[in-house]
């Protein structure tokens, strides 16, 4: 929707086509989005943007996209699950990316509630309280040392007797006074009243079940991007789109921000600023087209 608002102030025509889902749509509190006096829900900060676009022209259209060619006269034909299409002269990608769930019992009616899979986004919520970290990669290691900044005792449950992160990471966890591996083990179940409140943890060479009471689940078992409709056709590393300064993608005219990309931090604040800055390299792009085409 940034990408979108851009794109209309330049005076070109802008379409948003997807529904409302990820992680902003389940997020209890943003407080940590630039001009936001109050904490403001994902939803209701979806609804600000559609309100905007609106008022700006840019159509939002709940579809879905399950084909993108590229046309000889330069343009993109899109084509909707609804039976619809498109011509476009830029295509901006902002898919997303899917959170790798564990099978959990309960996981998804906390989501929001005490299940979280951003430390930077929620760690500051659980300021002097007791939270697990599912995982043992380097993203679960490495966000447990983070989260000790506001938490009294991070557990981290794997299903191993050792980190599968690296030999530096393991160790700055395990040498933290705040951590304790919980090994051999797996969650089965979240619990509580409204909010996060207990875990039930299998031991996995035992099967014996444990309870630890925690106000927080950390989930970091996995991340992979929404790449289906440009799989093949743009340049990627692992599935995320690789992008240039201007979010360009390997194809000209094809741009991609947000989650999907290979970057650093995602976050909401980082997908807003790669919307305006594909957006108005999308509109320059367009630009020296009709341009170089006026002069033919």
């Amino acid at each position: 929707m940034q990408a979108a608002l851009h794109v209309a102030r330049s005076g070109l025509s802008a379409v948003i086509v997807g529904h409302d889902a990820g992680s902003l749509v389940a997020a209890e509190k943003i407080e940590n989005y630039y001009g936001l006096a109050q904490p403001l829900r994902g939803d209701d900060l979806i609804e600000i943007g559609k309100q905007q676009c609106a008022t700006l022209g840019a159509e939002v259209l709940a579809d879905e996209v399950t084909a993108l060619d590229w046309q000889e006269d330069g343009r993109y034909h899109i084509q909707l699950a609804s039976g619809g299409s498109y011509q476009a002269r830029a295509v901006l990608l902002a898919t997303g990316m899917a959170k790798r769930a564990p099978n959990i019992e309960g996981i998804k009616a906390f989501e929001g509630r005490g299940v979280s899979y951003c430390a930077v986004c929620d760690g500051a919520f659980f300021e002097d309280e007791v939270i697990a970290v599912i995982g043992g990669g380097n993203s679960a290691v490495e966000e447990a040392v983070y989260l000790t900044k506001f938490a009294s005792k991070v557990y981290i449950v794997h299903r191993r007797d050792e980190f599968r992160a690296d030999r530096m990471a393991a160790e700055r966890a395990l040498s933290n006074p705040k951590i304790v591996p919980v090994w051999n083990s797996v969650v089965e179940k979240i619990e509580g009243a409204g909010v996060v409140e207990n875990i039930v943890v299998k031991n996995v060479k035992t099967n014996e079940l444990s309870n630890l009471a925690v106000a927080g689940v950390f989930m970091f078992v996995g991340q992979a991007p929404y790449d289906e409709c440009v799989r093949g056709l743009v340049d990627a590393k692992d599935g995320w789109i690789i992008v240039d300064g201007n979010m360009e993608t390997s194809v000209k005219g094809i741009f991609a921000v947000g989650d999907v990309c290979k970057k650093h931090l995602r976050q909401v604040v980082t997908a807003a600023a790669d919307g305006a800055v594909a957006a108005m390299a999308a509109s320059a792009y367009i630009g020296e087209r009709a341009h170089h085409a006026a002069k033919k």
